[in-house]
């Protein structure tokens, strides 16, 4: 009894000491608009880094719902993302970047100051509004977060700011929720806008505090 004790001590301080433990350098797709905006003809995805070193992104590639490495597309205008940042990626050209910048922000001159964006282009990687997902990989094939989507409502982008991976998100942007606003076009999303660390911190805790008592519950049955 003194040994289980003991390990239900261990188990437990180990969780918390998991939920305490500040997060390290890690990529989420914190946003995704599938419903290609009548202003610039394009769908987006986006990339927050939740940790507390840059990330270099050099080579890394996208895919849909082929979930292939082989099938994937480069992103390219952004080389790294800093801790805390968020990087938009846009299906187009240089020409879809401006005609984002102006439906967002009223012109490609009031773009916020620090504002990422880069783009991919390619056979079969348009991000459907019916259905669809979003792979991301590194330059050598590991896939480093991915989610999958339902119907898109049009002009309101997905809103996964708690950093859901591997699983179908649904919740809609809200404008003032998450940074999310209503721009000058009419759409609602939170474009460049920073997750609050609290928000995953607090997801990934729960998470392990609740594995940590099922862990003990199984103990204390056995």
């Amino acid at each position: 009894m003194k040994n289980l004790h003991r390990l239900i001590l261990i188990t437990l301080g180990s969780c918390s000491l998991l939920a305490a433990l500040p997060g390290r350098a890690d990529i989420i797709i914190s946003e995704v608009m599938s419903s290609e905006s009548a202003s610039y003809n394009a769908d987006w995805f986006e990339l927050t880094n939740t940790g507390g070193s840059p990330v270099n992104i050099s080579g890394w590639k996208m895919d849909d719902n082929s979930n292939s490495f082989a099938l994937s597309v480069g992103l390219t205008g952004v080389a790294s993302i800093g801790a805390g940042q968020s990087a938009i990626f846009i299906e187009g050209t240089a020409t879809t970047i401006s005609n984002f910048e102006t439906a967002w922000f009223g012109s490609a001159a009031n773009t916020p100051a620090g504002f990422l964006i880069g783009n991919y282009s390619g056979s079969g990687v348009g991000l459907s509004s019916t259905a669809d997902a979003v792979n991301v990989f590194d330059s050598t094939g590991t896939l480093i977060t991915r989610v999958d989507f339902g119907a898109a409502t049009t002009g309101v982008s997905f809103d996964n700011s708690i950093g859901l991976n591997n699983t179908t998100i649904s919740t809609l942007s809200s404008a003032g929720v998450h940074g999310a606003v209503v721009s000058p076009s009419g759409e609602i999303g939170s474009p460049g806008a920073v997750p609050e660390p609290g928000t995953y911190a607090l997801v990934i805790g729960g998470l392990a505090l609740f594995a940590g008592f099922r862990i003990v519950r199984r103990l204390l049955a056995a």
